[in-house]
């Protein structure tokens, strides 16, 4: 019997392609440097961004200062538009996004969070609408623990209280989140309705509300 529902949440509750980009090469272009400079110490610091070891503001600051086009008026402008840009996401749900998580609630279903995600980013899902539906957030930078480390799968089913196998885990299949989950012991169902790579040893579901026929 299944008690709860762990989500992922880029590529799964919302998605980053129903509105303007603004990754690496558009920040690249507004700190007038080149793309290629600015991943350099972009990439080299994801992991640490993703655990809580560094903020986005201060690798922001890092590169800016790096290549010689620092400025706090740059900084804040770059910060902000990352910022609006993540909020935009939300206004852009799959129709079904709110009426499964609806449905699970009515259900008495548990709802979870795992999520890799950066300081700007763990700012904007704490504010957002979807927010309030979970039970158990678990943001990676807030956790110190990123996917597909099994702890902080571990951790999730702690806090709900669940067995693995009275739990669906749910995503898009990044980060090797379907594959730890499914090590765990969860059902592991892989989201398609956001994306186009799918992965042929797990589940799919083509909509969310599809999803409520595996509980």
């Amino acid at each position: 019997m299944i008690k709860a529902v762990i989500f992922d949440m880029y590529e799964t509750l919302i998605t980053h392609y129903e509105c303007p980009l603004y990754f690496s090469a558009e920040m690249a272009k507004d700190a007038g440097i080149s793309e290629e400079n600015f991943r350099k110490i972009w990439r080299e610091t994801e992991t640490k961004r993703t655990i809580g070891k560094l903020s986005f503001e201060e690798v922001l600051e890092r590169i800016l200062k790096e290549n010689n086009s620092y400025s706090e008026e740059k900084l804040r402008y770059i910060a902000a538009k990352r910022i609006h840009t993540k909020e935009e996401l939300f206004c852009h749900l799959h129709k079904e996004i709110i009426p499964l998580l609806s449905a699970l609630k009515e259900r008495k279903i548990q709802i979870g969070l795992i999520s890799n995600c950066f300081s700007e980013e763990a700012k904007v899902i704490k504010k957002s609408i979807l927010y309030p539906y979970f039970d158990v957030p678990l943001l990676s930078y807030d956790e110190g623990l990123q996917k597909p480390d099994a702890a902080i799968f571990e951790r999730c089913l702690e806090r709900l209280q669940v067995f693995p196998q009275e739990c669906l885990y749910v995503g898009d299949g990044g980060s090797f989140e379907l594959e730890a989950a499914e090590k765990m012991g969860m059902k592991a169902v892989q989201a398609v309705w956001y994306v186009a790579q799918r992965k042929a040893e797990f589940q799919q579901t083509e909509s969310p509300l599809e999803l409520l026929r595996l509980l």
